[in-house]
């Protein structure tokens, strides 16, 4: 067996819209291509040896052992590394449970399709499982030596790639809440939110948490000199530099017992406690050094270590710490206890997990050499032995839940330090021997203020009620009512994408908000241009939803990208599906134009509930995708006596269609005129029903987004199809004595689209065509044939990249297509894209038109544009149309987003229809 290619989405995709984390191996059995598991000797029961777990495996039979079963009666390998994949992953403690197997169009190569929780762990996986099934093959096992690298390594590449858990915490909250998430480029930077609403976190530092309250809370001496001053309850102590500092600052803080620590340290890293001697008073100062440049040095005050958190000014949770420790058995040895204890499944290295590891430092061997003991000594029965002094999770201690204990009036004392400072998410340190006492009556006192504290003691404490402390984080950052996403609004289809896209963000700019858009030209911002290229994928809608200007995003989203990584967005408000035709097929296993439009269709079932989906209604591929959809259906038609459509609002629904020469919007018996099509410059005076259908769409998406028709009728008036507005969409020049059009027709579906405007032209039409290398042969000779049927010449030119293709070889099949269908057409090859444009341009007749369909939209513009073409083109005459004004009565429309137009009788553009 052999990987041939490895994909991660992360997205909805073509496999699953729920499952958006998935890894794709493109897997050839090579020798296995028709031997199934039950003819494999050994397999069986080398495979239940070596992972018996696989027997909770259902699969297709529904029940526990299903998927064994399938191994002993006969299954294909690819399936078998499938679910292979997926254990490796939950025994490394990555529990999934989603997989796909199926065999491509190339015999004996499988998509093997499953789950991942880390992506570099999912890839792995995918490796992992091919090996461990390769050598249960040929040896009848897998060392458990293997094995167990294996899963050591999972376990690895999940603890590197670990949010950690309070930000793990915050962001499955922010998931519970439907608060779309992702993370930044450096420092942990989290994104709560889509575009002008997003909110950021790192760690528990917020977007809202200042850095003067960072400042002063990272100075731990100049937060009590702040708090003593606000009569606030803090350690008498000071702050020393240097060791001959060290005496005279016990004798300040009243002497022994002290506290000496670093300045700026954290995670208890460096402190030491309860110290009685100059000896331990001097290690303690060399420990503290060793992390900080400045000492503190304080008295120490006997009672429980208690952390307080307060978000957004009140407290929410409070947890008593106990430092590392273990309890005696009466025949166990401290080393022992130490292991026994270490094995609780909630411990582990660093701090993803719940609970750390004991691990023992020089803190540990004085405190054990305090306390009388040494590894080997044997407790008592319910005998304690600390093994650290302070009370960090992260140094291996417990928290028990107080939230309920503190007395009032120490909540109102924390709450007014966390002012005091000025941290929206604070953790306040308290020492007393009773939370339920005020301080004052306790001798109780404010060690420390953090910023960024640890979450994981309150949300999983060792004891006592786990608290629920991301909610109010949450609750914070978006209070009731305020939005986190912005409106998306998504557009897919075979042809069409671009122009619908840039038309679409040119009717909400209409609205004054900022529009953020994706096209293949490139990322815009407020109608600057931020990267250039093909940017149709979902890094390149990232670079729109991570952007704190953006209030609505509009995002081409085309097939390449869908199909490599997912879509860049896990909900949208509006999505439309333009058409589905034959267009890169044999390309990603992509066979038939069934499974494009299955494709195609994720984008449509990304639409929310209360949003919509635009569908063509005179593409039955497309109007299929309606009963997948979980958002409202829209339609738009071409004929406005489209039977579904004409169902679909009978029934309340809403529409677009093309009607008498207008453009206009259908709900329920009402028709709301936008405007004639010959006064839309885009449709090229009404004679490019394909521009027609676009700004129908459009128009449409916009209606149903809330957009108002007079906002609609003014973009459709000011979008020019020019070079500048949507190069390469229908590029008109007038050159004087002729015309030429720059156009990125290249599936036979544009070619069609094309036909209905060129053929219309008055005067000779040439053609300047070709393809992408890798299309199917038979991809270019229908190529061939339709512009035999649309131009009087041709000249067939091929792509500088000829994508893998032999050169020459993609101009002969469009040559064979030419002569098949009209041997008499005049033809001529010339495969150099910019001499073939020129050949073209020199020997244009008068009056003719010169289609250009480039690989380079911006080299064939250049070209033209040498040729000094005129600033302004002339408009053809457009179509005749039925513009009568028809009359209607008072009425109040409904629009799609529940508000209501008022119309006045005798209006020229509402019609309402039926009785």
């Amino acid at each position: 067996m052999k990987i041939l290619k490895t994909q991660t989405l992360r997205g909805p995709n073509y496999w699953s819209i729920r499952y958006k984390k998935l890894i794709v191996v493109r897997l050839d059995l090579e020798t296995l291509a028709d031997t199934p598991s039950n003819e494999i000797s050994g397999f069986y029961d080398g495979l239940v040896e070596v992972l018996p777990s696989l027997v909770e495996h259902h699969c297709s039979p529904g029940h526990r052992g299903g998927f064994l079963d399938r191994v002993r009666n006969g299954t294909m390998m690819g399936h078998i590394v499938e679910h292979v994949a997926l254990e490796l992953q939950t025994l490394a403690g990555m529990p999934v449970g989603f997989g796909r197997t199926r065999e491509t169009a190339t015999p004996g190569v499988y998509q093997v399709v499953f789950e991942y929780v880390d992506e570099q762990a999912g890839r792995y996986a995918a490796r992992a499982a091919v090996r461990l099934c390769q050598s249960i093959i040929e040896t009848g096992t897998y060392p458990p030596g293997e094995l167990e690298q294996d899963l050591v390594d999972l376990r690895d590449f999940a603890l590197q790639s670990s949010l950690g858990p309070s930000t793990e915490n915050i962001v499955r909250e922010a998931e519970i809440r439907g608060i779309p998430w992702m993370q930044l480029g450096a420092r942990a930077l989290i994104q709560l939110g889509y575009g002008v609403h997003q909110k950021r976190i790192q760690a528990t530092l917020s977007s809202r948490t200042g850095i003067l309250g960072v400042e002063l809370a990272c100075d731990k001496e100049g937060t009590k000199r702040v708090l003593r001053d606000s009569g606030v309850p803090v350690p008498r102590g000071t702050v020393i530099y240097y060791l001959d500092e060290l005496e005279r600052a016990i004798e300040d803080v009243g002497g022994y017992p002290i506290v000496i620590k670093p300045l700026d340290g954290n995670h208890g890293r460096g402190i030491t406690i309860n110290i009685n001697s100059w000896d331990l008073a001097e290690d303690a100062y060399d420990a503290a050094k060793e992390v900080s440049k400045g000492v503190i040095v304080e008295r120490y005050y006997t009672g429980r270590d208690h952390r307080v958190l307060v978000v957004g000014g009140k407290v929410i949770a409070v947890a008593e710490r106990v430092p590392a420790h273990v309890v005696g058995d009466g025949r166990s040895t401290i080393a022992e206890l130490i292991e026994e204890t270490n094995r609780d499944p909630r411990r582990g290295d660093g701090h993803a997990n719940i609970l750390t590891r004991i691990e023992l430092d020089r803190t540990s061997w004085e405190l054990l050499e305090r306390q009388g003991y040494d590894l080997d000594t044997i407790l008592e029965p319910g005998e304690i032995c600390y093994l650290r002094a302070t009370a960090n999770l992260s140094t291996g201690g417990i928290a028990i839940d107080r939230t309920d204990q503190i007395h009032p009036e120490n909540i109102w004392l924390c709450q007014r330090v966390a002012k005091i400072i000025g941290l929206d998410i604070a953790g306040i340190d308290v020492v007393t021997s009773d939370i339920s006492r005020p301080l004052r009556e306790v001798d109780g006192v404010i060690v420390e203020v953090n910023a960024a504290p640890g979450f994981r003691m309150h949300f999983c404490p060792s004891e006592g009620i786990p608290r629920n402390v991301a909610e109010p984080v949450l609750e914070m950052l978006f209070p009731p009512g305020t939005p986190s996403r912005i409106p998306i609004l998504a557009i897919t289809g075979t042809n069409g994408k671009t122009t619908t896209t840039r038309l679409l963000a040119h009717i909400v700019k209409q609205t004054g908000q900022t529009v953020g858009y994706t096209t293949t030209d490139g990322i815009y911002l407020g109608g600057y241009l931020v990267e250039k290229g093909d940017t149709t994928g979902p890094q390149s809608a990232q670079v729109i939803l991570q952007d704190p200007t953006v209030e609505v995003a509009v995002l081409e989203t085309a097939r390449g990208g869908i199909l490599r990584s997912g879509i860049g967005f896990n909900e949208c408000d509006v999505a439309i599906v333009l058409n589905v035709a034959a267009d890169h097929l044999g390309i990603g296993d992509i066979e038939t134009v069934e499974d494009l439009a299955h494709l195609k269709s994720v984008v449509a079932e990304t639409a929310r509930p209360n949003g919509y989906a635009i569908l063509n209604a005179d593409d039955p591929l497309v109007a299929g995708m309606a009963e997948r959809v979980k958002a409202q259906v829209a339609y738009f038609s071409m004929n406005p006596n489209n039977e579904l459509v004409q169902t679909h609002t009978q029934q309340g629904g809403l529409a677009a269609v093309y009607e008498n020469g207008y453009l206009s919007i259908l709900k329920g018996d009402w028709t709301l005129r936008i405007e004639q099509a010959a006064n839309v410059p885009l449709t090229m005076g009404g004679r490019a029903p394909f521009m027609i259908a676009n700004a129908l769409a459009a128009s449409l998406a916009a209606f149903a987004h809330g957009i108002n028709l007079e906002d609609i009728r003014t973009a459709l008036a000011t979008f020019q199809p020019s070079a500048g507005q949507t190069p390469g969409r229908m590029n008109l020049f007038n050159l004087g004595e002729f015309h030429a059009m720059v156009d990125y027709a290249h599936n036979p579906h544009s070619y069609e689209a094309l036909a209905g405007f060129v053929q219309n032209w008055p005067g000779e039409c040439i053609g300047v065509i070709g393809g992408p290398g890798d299309r199917r042969d038979e991809d270019f000779v229908t190529l061939g044939k339709l512009s035999a049927e649309m131009f009087d010449r041709i000249y067939v030119k091929e792509d500088d990249d000829n994508r893998g293709r032999p050169r020459g070889d993609a101009a002969e099949l469009i040559r064979q297509g030419i002569q098949l269908a009209n041997s008499t057409v005049s033809y001529e090859t010339i495969l150099n894209e910019t001499e073939a444009i020129n050949t073209a341009l020199d020997n244009a007749p008068k009056d003719s038109l010169v289609v250009i369909l480039p690989e380079s939209v911006s080299r064939a513009i250049e070209l033209i544009e040498a040729r000094n073409p005129k600033p302004s083109v002339a408009a053809s005459p457009a179509i005749e149309a039925n513009t009568t004004p028809i009359s209607s009565p008072v009425a109040e429309l409904p629009q799609a987003n529940g508000q209501t137009t008022h119309v006045e009788a005798g209006s020229e553009e509402y019609v309402q229809s039926g009785g």
